[in-house]
């Protein structure tokens, strides 16, 4: 989504927002609230679908991949930088949930990002299963595991793979469980969105620990955790930010994971990255400081 118009523009160009969703989540499922916020900042947007989800082709379908996802990030970062009219140098990385996990390891990857914005991130894939168990007991958590083991041995025998429903109301089966998560999701899903992924995605949770890679950070990074959040920890993600250091802004909303994408929470939510944005893309490069 290009910029309505220049007001941040700078000799080598306008800044961009790289933008993905978490987990099974589709650009058009919240995510074109945000771009139109940063279009009217002047800021273009670059929102993608992974591999498998949404528009984007593709196979296997509804299959959360960590390493896939890290590398279409890198794929897109590239694309953007390409783009008429952009600055390749005030690139920003946005993520949300799994995403907002994915933008810290990209841009501690790629010393080019100008920033990140990371919005109620999963940091630490140990701590999110410590935080199922919390709220919803182990029980919920073997259950997962024995529907991922079954889609295993469905890819192993080369059968059609096994899904769950991304997101349910608490106490169903689902990878997570949310009050009046239907309701919720009516207000932002988009028509690509299939509330599915194919259930191994449970075995990997633990796995990806983003937080170790934000030491390598060089750029300002701001977090943001919903303290009522029932699916990232918000814990974790204020640990991660410690680790960032002075490169890191914390804020905090008293909102449920899925409340950032639409409504009060999400206005707020942006207001408070459009005012970290300007500050730092301004810094990074603009008119008035003839850098690029």
């Amino acid at each position: 989504m290009p910029a309505t118009n220049d007001a941040l523009a700078g000799p080598g160009g306008r800044p961009c927002v790289v933008m993905a969703h978490g987990f099974g989540g589709t650009r058009d499922s919240g995510l074109l609230n945000y771009a139109q916020g940063f279009a009217e900042a002047g800021i273009d947007t670059f929102v993608f679908d992974y591999r498998g989800f949404g528009d984007s082709g593709g196979r296997p379908r509804q299959d959360v991949s960590v390493r896939r996802q890290r590398q279409d990030y890198h794929a897109a970062l590239a694309a953007a930088r390409r783009l008429p009219g952009v600055d390749p140098d005030r690139i920003v990385l946005w993520g949300v949930s799994y995403a907002g996990g994915h933008a810290l390891v990209v841009a501690a990857q790629d010393a080019r990002v100008a920033a990140v914005v990371s919005l109620t991130p999963v940091t630490d894939g140990l701590a999110s299963l410590a935080h199922v168990v919390r709220h919803a007991g182990i029980g919920r958590l073997l259950r997962l595991a024995g529907h991922g083991l079954r889609d295993t041995a469905r890819a192993i025998a080369s059968r059609a793979p096994h899904h769950i429903p991304v997101v349910a109301e608490p106490g169903a089966l689902a990878m997570m469980g949310v009050p009046r998560a239907q309701e919720i999701c009516a207000s932002f899903a988009g028509p690509t969105f299939r509330n599915e992924v194919r259930a191994r995605a449970a075995l990997k949770v633990g796995l990806n620990r983003p937080t170790t890679f934000v030491a390598r950070l060089t750029c300002p990074l701001l977090v943001q955790i919903g303290t009522k959040d029932r699916i990232a920890p918000p814990d974790a993600a204020r640990r991660t930010a410690r680790k960032a250091g002075r490169r890191a802004e914390l804020h905090q909303y008293p909102v449920d994971h899925l409340d950032v994408y639409a409504g009060p929470g999400q206005r707020h939510v942006l207001a408070d990255q459009l005012d970290f944005l300007i500050r730092v893309l301004e810094h990074h490069g603009s008119p008035s400081q003839g850098t690029g």
